[in-house]
């Protein structure tokens, strides 16, 4: 599993749990930078699986032209 996907699913994590104190407390900016972490947690999610899924592809053809 690429780095980047295990990165954004903790930004994923600690941005949810910072929006929801923000709520939780009327702070605005908290909330607002929880959610941004979140949102920055899921792209960087989805680069690692893109990475992830470009390593399968090289293997792949590896293989393929080894046999």
């Amino acid at each position: 599993m690429d780095r980047d996907r295990v990165k954004g699913k903790a930004k994923v994590v600690i941005g949810g749990i910072k929006a929801k104190a923000g709520k939780m407390t009327g702070n605005a900016d908290l909330k607002e930078e929880g959610e941004a972490e979140r949102g920055e947690g899921k792209v960087q999610g989805a680069v690692g699986k893109v990475k992830d899924a470009a390593r399968d592809v090289r293997d792949s053809v590896k293989d393929a032209v080894k046999h």
